[in-house]
């Protein structure tokens, strides 16, 4: 408030005493300041009149800074408060906030007490004596302003004393043993540099002399002056000496004073304690070793114990019952000179077992899988079973699963050569003492008697698999369970390890503590509580060992006599709950059970591979291809169903056994493929090219096709059957004539389909092999009839429009099913195999030119007839002319012969055509005569003549509304 108006003069105090007056200052000139007398310095300062010193705060309008009293320019309550002002200047506050200011009274406040002279009575009183010191001090002490400014000015001048003294004096490193420097301090120019003494040598020598004593003189000067400042602080640190002696002192008593009630202490009430428990520590050491006398003696019982339990193949046991003894061994009973080569003797022992239970495992791998499939159960003596594969774990022999797999290798073919000797029996065209050997043996059976052995074959290795995998999954739930048992080990032990650790701690401090403290020879405490702490586990230690090794040994001959069931489930029970280092690790356990699973993988492939033997043996002499289809359809289905339930019983897909079937499969193919192209090509190549009648079976097989049934209808048992055969062969309405061998072809392809429903695998490989028989009948047909090859191979006379027009039409028929096998094909396909299909595209191409290079042929054939006749023709009575007599009657007989061939629409297009070229052939002739359309009389013969033409063609079936359009033949005007 008072900054905002320090533009005007304000009043302000002088710096002197209690009666000091208030003056005005005169603009900014600087203000002047009587010296002000300060206390000592053990006094706090206080801020003095300077207007700079006052200033020093933070501004009031500045951020972040906080309002001080320093902030203020003036003394507002004592510059208008002052009783000597002669008047107080009424503008001071009404120009800036009103005339009303001065006028205002202020209410007093309701919640301030009123305060009067009487109640600083008390503090007036307090304060007059300290007043008093305070100006008594005042005139003693100089002013601080002054002894300041007189120190300032005495410090300027010794500095300027200081600065006249050499450098090198003052370095850090000054020794005048360096030559140097005694050079540069005492010059050689100073001292006589002859036998004589000069009168300036000397003097020399006595201004070097006066010249360093000053600069002597200076440093002492200075150095009293320093010290002189500084005498307090040399009497303060005297008086603190004297004070911390007293205080050692002091101390120095009370240590001895608690030393002499210690004495007392220990002499009064610690030396019958203490005996007492020194007692108790000689009973605690007879215990400790009563009960390793005990651990001893339970030791010393191993070995029969060991030799009782092998006696009776308990080897789960045994090997706990050793893994405890060499446990004590090693921990509570070590450095005992009698048992000294007892642990060599256990690892001989535990050796001894390993090998024993290698060789019991491999035995009762051999057992079980060389015993009947079907009358015995599938696991046997599972506990025999579950002790062995946790004894081998145990001992980490995590190879035994590849004994097992030697020995279902071994198993798998002697159920084939049993198999095999099984059937051979029954078969008295086989005599097993001169065809010994089983492939001999099976090709030697006829395919009925095969199949059957093929199947048992089948039936027993599913038994064998089904047997395979119920011994792995007890080997499985044994392995779980031990994993199982490794991670609940794991939990406890952290939980433990957290529990143990802070009872530990807690026992220690409030029930050893004192014991361990007195009687330890060491000087700490710490040493003392961790021997009481391995002490307390030593005895832990001994007592759980002794009972784990009486309890083994008890439950051991207890168990003996009996079945053995409850001791081995008792001894894997401890054994996986006592956390044994020796157990396999979660990593190992897992690995093993990886193990098992191929394990039955490796079962299903070696079942797979020795069937695939049995195939190959019987197709090595080719029997297989020759097979039916019927035949190669129940191989093939018999084949996939074993294999689907192997896939379900092991969960793998083997690819063997498929591949054998599937290279069957494409050698079956080929045969199947080429006996019906050669079948086709004989039936072509006997082919007279003539319209054979439908029987009623061919047209029973067109409809369930056109039902959308894609294969061949069951036979029938031949009987009389009430059904003629029919001329043409109907297919969605349309009348096909055809000749025997394309009803054979459609019987073919519908062969090639149901080969495909039975057997899928062979769906790319069939729809090549159709691709190429039909490509075969396109092309020798093209070959027979367009190539004239019909004429040596059949001995036709010659191809009539007849035979042309048959081939079209048996050829359209060929395309009209191609779509239809098509789509039957593309379901049996993957979309990645979809590329394949293209071939029907190319072969329905090949069709379609092959049919219109006919109808070509059909129009060429009456083309050099219209040339022939036409070539003769001449515009003259009588008419019609024989040409034209002629030309009719040759296109009569072409109708006559396609007529009932080709549909309505397909004859009306090829007398089209015809129609074109004898228009083309008349015009040309007609422009060699010079005959044209002038009304005269040869154009009106020709008229004639034309008339005739059109009225015997528009007379023929199906052509009346054919539009022949004559008026092309004449040449147009120019």
């Amino acid at each position: 408030m008072a900054s905002s108006h320090s533009s005007s003069p304000v009043p302000r105090p002088s710096s002197g005493g209690r009666d000091g007056m208030f003056h005005k200052e005169q603009g900014p000139s600087a203000p002047r300041f009587r010296a002000v007398r300060s206390l000592p310095d053990v006094c706090p300062k206080e801020p003095t009149g300077e207007g700079r010193s006052l200033c020093n705060g933070p501004s009031v309008v500045e951020e972040h800074d906080r309002w001080t009293v320093y902030s203020s320019k003036v003394n507002l309550p004592a510059a208008l408060n002052d009783p000597r002002l002669a008047k107080r200047e009424s503008d001071f506050f009404t120009k800036t906030w009103g005339l009303d200011f001065t006028e205002t009274e202020v209410m007093p406040s309701f919640y301030l007490p009123i305060i009067t002279r009487e109640q600083f009575g008390p503090y007036l009183q307090e304060m007059t004596q300290r007043e008093r010191v305070h100006e008594r001090c005042k005139t003693i002490c100089p002013n601080k302003d002054d002894v300041d400014s007189i120190s300032s000015i005495n410090h300027d001048k010794s500095r300027a004393e200081l600065e006249q003294v050499p450098k090198i004096f003052m370095r850090p490193n000054f020794a005048l043993e360096d030559p140097s420097t005694f050079n540069a301090v005492l010059p050689w120019s100073h001292f006589p540099s002859g036998g004589g003494k000069s009168s300036r040598d000397g003097a020399s020598s006595k201004l070097l002399q006066e010249k360093l004593s000053h600069y002597l003189d200076v440093v002492e000067v200075s150095i009293a002056r320093q010290i002189s400042l500084r005498s307090d602080a040399f009497f303060h640190a005297m008086s603190s000496q004297h004070e911390l002696q007293d205080r050692l002192k002091e101390t120095q008593q009370a240590v001895a004073v608690l030393r002499s009630k210690t004495a007392a202490m220990d002499r009064v009430m610690c030396k019958g304690p203490l005996q007492a428990l020194r007692t108790t520590l000689t009973r605690n050491n007879c215990v400790k070793l009563h009960n390793k006398l005990k651990l001893m003696a339970a030791v010393h019982q191993t070995q029969p114990t060991v030799q009782l339990l092998l006696s009776t193949s308990e080897f789960v046991g045994a090997l706990e019952l050793i893994a405890t003894t060499k446990e004590v061994l090693q921990q509570e009973l070590q450095g005992i000179h009698s048992f000294r080569h007892l642990g060599s003797q256990l690892c001989e022992l535990e050796k001894l077992i390993d090998k024993m239970m290698v060789e019991d495992f491999s035995m009762y791998s051999r057992s079980d899988l060389s015993r009947s499939l079907r009358e015995e159960p599938q696991v046997l003596e599972k506990e025999r079973l579950e002790s062995l594969v946790f004894g081998l774990l145990r001992q980490r022999k995590l190879d035994f699963l590849d004994i097992y797999s030697e020995e279902m290798i071994i198993a798998a073919k002697a159920i084939v050569a049993q198999c095999v000797a099984d059937s051979v029996v029954h078969i008295e065209e086989i005599d097993t003492e001169v065809v010994t050997k089983l492939a001999d043996q099976m090709r030697l059976m006829a395919f009925p008697q095969w199949f059957e052995l093929l199947k048992n074959i089948f039936e027993c290795f599913l038994l064998f698999l089904q047997r395979i995998k119920a011994t792995s999954s007890v080997i499985r739930n044994v392995v779980l369970e031990a994993l199982d048992s490794n991670q609940k080990n794991r939990l406890l032990a952290e939980a433990s390890s957290a529990a143990s650790s802070c009872e530990v701690s807690q026992d220690l401090l409030k029930g050893e503590a004192e014991l361990a403290y007195l009687t330890h020879d060491g000087l700490f405490i710490s040493d003392a509580l961790n021997d009481a702490r391995q002490q307390q586990a030593g005895q832990d230690q001994n007592s759980t060992a002794s009972s784990r090794i009486k309890q083994s040994r008890d439950e051991s001959a207890g168990s003996i006599p009996a079945s053995g069931v409850s001791e081995i489930s008792v001894s894997r029970e401890q054994s996986l709950m006592s956390g044994d280092s020796l157990m396999p690790t979660e990593a190992e356990l897992n690995r093993v059970l990886s193990h098992i699973q191929e394990l039955l993988y490796t079962a299903s492939d070696v079942s797979h591979d020795r069937c695939v033997k049995v195939l190959t043996a019987r197709a090595r002499d080719g029997s297989l291809e020759r097979l039916s289809s019927a035949e190669f359809v129940c191989l093939s289905q018999t084949i996939e169903g074993f294999v689907r339930d192997t896939e379900d019983l092991c969960g793998r897909r083997s690819v063997s056994l498929r591949g054998a079937l599937q290279s069957q499969a494409n050698r079956f193919v080929h045969r199947f493929h080429e006996e019906r192209k050669t079948k086709l090509s004989l039936l072509l190549d006997n082919e007279r090219w003539k319209q054979a009648e439908v029987p009623a079976e061919f047209q029973d097989l067109v409809n369930s096709i056109a039902d959308g049934r894609i294969t061949l209808p069951e036979r029938k048992t031949s009987g009389p059957d009430d059904r003629k055969p029919a001329e043409f062969l109907l297919v969605n309405g349309q009348k096909y004539a055809v000749i025997g061998t394309v009803l054979l072809l459609i019987r073919i392809f519908l062969e090639y389909c149901r080969c495909v429903n039975d057997i899928p695998s062979i769906t790319t490989d069939m729809l090549t092999r159709l691709s190429d028989l039909l490509k075969h009948f396109n092309s020798r047909c093209c070959q027979l009839v367009l190539g004239a090859g019909a004429l040596q191979v059949v001995g036709l006379k010659t191809i009539t429009t007849r035979n042309l027009a048959l081939a079209s039409r048996c050829l359209q028929l060929v395309v009209h099913y191609i779509p239809i096998i098509r789509t039957h094909f593309e379901t049996k396909l993957q979309p990645k195999q979809f590329s394949v299909l293209r071939h029907f595209d190319h072969i329905t191409k090949d069709y379609n030119d092959h049919i219109s290079e006919i109808s070509a042929k059909l129009v060429a054939i009456m083309d050099s007839l219209f040339e022939r006749v036409l070539s003769r023709y001449e515009v003259k009575a009588p008419m019609p002319s024989t040409c034209f007599r002629n030309v009719c009657k040759q296109m009569a007989k072409m109708h006559e012969a396609i007529s009932e061939l080709l549909p309505e629409e397909q004859t009306q297009m090829l007398f089209l055509k015809i129609n074109a070229s004898f228009k083309m052939h008349l015009k040309r002739q007609l422009a060699r005569l010079g005959v044209v359309n002038d009304g005269g009389p040869q154009h009106g013969l020709v008229v004639v003549d034309v008339a005739f033409y059109t009225e015997n063609i528009q007379a023929l079936r199906s052509l009346e509304r054919l539009d022949l359009n004559m008026a092309e033949i004449w040449e147009q005007k120019r």
